[in-house]
């Protein structure tokens, strides 16, 4: 039996994690975490009695194989560092880390023979369309991205659209090349190694990203939509899996399907 701990299990994503594991019959729930939350009783949350709530690491007593996070981008690091300094793997949603923390991380983990992901989306459409932008990106010299999430994303860009350029600057291996300086409006996006990302923020969407690639006479749009926040859980599945048979930490759910 797989025994989780969810951060932010009480959050809109946090509680399809909750759904997806007591809904697995190799899974089981151990504990839910939230340092925002005062309330300790499992059946506040809708939650068994055996379950524990914690809301400070140093109370955390209870054995656990994963580490599942969908906390905020403030938070993830820290939370991700305690989960592999306790040996629980983790498997990462939350978005926001720097390359440089990330980085960090993933050499903790591996010192440790430590299993983990940290992932910007585990949507499969999404990781799919990273995938073909980086084929893409090899046949085609300019590329930009619009990101579409709802309005009370935290962060931008979203860590899907900065891993897809990410994506693309390593197809390439080099910065994609500018053609106007001028811009008193920032109209042009933000710039990751010469790609241009525009993130949208407004009610309606769950999870949008569109990758434009342009040449001579045509272009080319990878697409993905995400309608429904259940659909990460697929992902969130496959990873936990794969993360318990692994011995590193990896970046991006696009390096193990």
């Amino acid at each position: 039996m797989i025994r989780v701990i969810v951060s932010g299990f009480n959050g809109s994503m946090g509680q399809k994690a909750v759904k997806m594991v007591n809904q697995s019959q190799d899974m089981q729930l151990v504990a839910g975490f939230n340092p925002n939350i005062t309330d300790l009783n499992p059946q506040t949350y809708g939650l068994k009695e055996n379950v524990k709530i914690y809301n400070d690491f140093a109370d955390i007593k209870v054995k656990a194989d994963i580490w599942i996070d969908f906390s905020i981008p403030s938070a993830v690091f820290e939370n991700t560092k305690f989960a592999i300094q306790r040996g629980i793997r983790p498997v990462i949603g939350t978005s926001g880390m720097s390359e440089d923390q990330m980085n960090e991380l993933k050499k903790l983990a591996d010192n440790e023979k430590l299993g983990g992901i940290i992932a910007s989306n585990f949507g499969l459409s999404a990781v799919l369309m990273m995938k073909f932008a980086k084929v893409a990106a090899k046949y085609f010299a300019e590329s930009e991205i619009v990101e579409k999430h709802h309005e009370d994303k935290i962060d931008a860009p979203s860590g899907t659209a900065l891993n897809t350029a990410r994506l693309i600057y390593e197809a390439r291996g080099h910065d994609q090349k500018q053609h106007s300086s001028k811009d008193p409006l920032n109209t042009r996006g933000g710039d990751y190694h010469g790609t241009k990302i525009h993130a949208l923020r407004l009610p309606g969407f769950v999870a949008d990203e569109e990758v434009i690639f342009g040449g001579i006479g045509e272009t080319l749009t990878i697409s993905q939509s995400t309608t429904d926040r259940e659909s990460f859980m697929t992902g969130v599945k496959l990873a936990i899996h794969e993360v318990m048979k692994s011995n590193h930490l990896v970046i991006g759910l696009e390096k193990i399907i």
